[in-house]
């Protein structure tokens, strides 16, 4: 009953939020609801406590308890991702496989290490001590550009559709990468008897990757026929729950890539079994459920990002590197894009304008907020959950709310 007492109150608060953002602010839905909860959050901080200490006391309860790594990596992102991937142009995405098989290993891998050589460099101007094993752990958690922010923005930005299927792919697939990266660097940090032998490393990426995207084009071929032997849109929008929830218990067990598994899932039923196993009105009743299902849990999941400012404890002591971190993230960003750019020989070459939205278009959320957030207690959690935190609103707030723009700018 817990569980559905939390999840009632987020669903209130999503949809007041959305309903204020609607009627006032006129702001996208997701950015509109987390500024909401961040506002909100900044006037618990400082008032909470003296004007309504019952409420501040039950929500920072909701929030202490609320698991949201484990809500989040092991439910609601595999929906967001199959909903993501289910609307991706197949075809689409095959012309542009070079830059995104790219952007989704080799950029992530130098966006790690970038980010974890510069901070471990200037963290001591700061009177921080910050380990390097530390500054490189930052770096996997934070360098993987996230597929909810980014296609949640990618819908209301005016940017070419090459470019976009460029980004969304790039963030559909990276995940993969990044979570391996994570998981070693980490295992690495709390034991010095991890094997980081280059073969090691590579036998986990590709299982992990490639056994996910053979589970998920397993899973879409089977759901595919199953679909086109009834033609029922009822049963059929239960056949592709049960993909991503039976996908993510099977590769959950199999330890493979969950989000890869729904990625591709998602793929081959919003393409080959939209084309050959659904009637017109099936097709057309499976888009409006999985659309629904995605602006629910993205108002949720946006809602929490902002009240997640009430979980670290001390504002005041990391601000200053926190937003410096914003420009060596950034920066990382445009070597990781701008210097395989240089090397794969990708067709067209990446113009100037495509490198600044690449840059600009990479947002980080829930999913670097999740990772450090599984992180144990310990001396170095709060500086890396602050600079995530810093990190993650100002790719939100800032950089998605200015992509079109940008774009308009840079492109024409």
């Amino acid at each position: 009953m817990e569980l559905y007492y939390s999840f009632s109150i987020l669903i209130c608060l999503a949809s007041l939020f959305a309903y204020i953002n609607h009627r006032f602010m006129k702001l996208p839905s997701t950015i509109g609801i987390m500024l909401m909860a961040i506002l909100v959050s900044i006037g618990i901080r400082f008032a909470g406590n003296s004007i309504f200490p019952g409420m501040t006391g039950k929500l920072m309860k909701l929030l202490t308890e609320f698991d949201f790594t484990e809500v989040l990596m092991g439910a609601m992102l595999n929906f967001l991702l199959f909903a993501g991937a289910i609307h991706v142009n197949f075809a689409d995405l095959k012309k542009q496989r070079l830059p995104v098989l790219t952007f989704s290993t080799l950029s992530v891998i130098l966006s790690t290490f970038v980010i974890g050589f510069v901070l471990h460099f200037i963290v001591p101007w700061f009177g921080i001590d910050l380990p390097f094993i530390y500054c490189l752990l930052f770096g996997a958690l934070i360098s993987p550009t996230d597929p909810i922010a980014v296609l949640g923005i990618l819908k209301k930005a005016d940017v070419p559709k090459s470019l976009e299927t460029k980004i969304a792919g790039e963030s559909l697939f990276n995940d993969g990468v990044a979570v391996v990266l994570f998981a070693v660097i980490l295992q690495l940090a709390e034991s010095a008897t991890m094997d980081v032998s280059l073969a090691h490393v590579s036998w986990l990426l590709a299982k992990e990757a490639l056994g996910g995207l053979a589970l998920g084009a397993i899973l879409g071929f089977s759901a595919s026929k199953a679909i086109k032997s009834i033609d029922d849109y009822i049963i059929s929008a239960l056949i592709t729950m049960s993909v991503v929830m039976g996908g993510y218990m099977i590769a959950h067990t199999m330890h493979i890539s969950g989000p890869l598994t729904m990625v591709a899932a998602g793929l081959i039923i919003g393409n080959f079994g939209r084309r050959v196993a659904m009637s017109n009105q099936t097709r057309d009743y499976l888009a409006k459920f999985w659309e629904l299902i995605d602006e629910i849990l993205n108002a949720i999941l946006f809602l929490f990002i902002g009240f997640e400012l009430l979980m670290i404890k001390d504002l005041e002591s990391y601000w200053l590197i926190s937003t410096f971190t914003i420009l060596v993230v950034l920066f990382a960003r445009f070597l990781s894009i701008y210097l395989p750019s240089l090397v794969v020989p990708f067709n067209p070459p990446l113009s100037r304008g495509s490198l600044t939205i690449l840059v600009w278009g990479g947002l980080r959320g829930g999913v670097s907020i999740a990772l450090v957030l599984s992180l144990a207690s310990g001396p170095y959690k709060e500086i890396l959950l602050e600079m995530t935190y810093f990190v993650v609103v100002f790719s939100i707030m800032v950089q998605g709310l200015s992509v079109g723009k940008v774009a308009g700018k840079v492109l024409n």
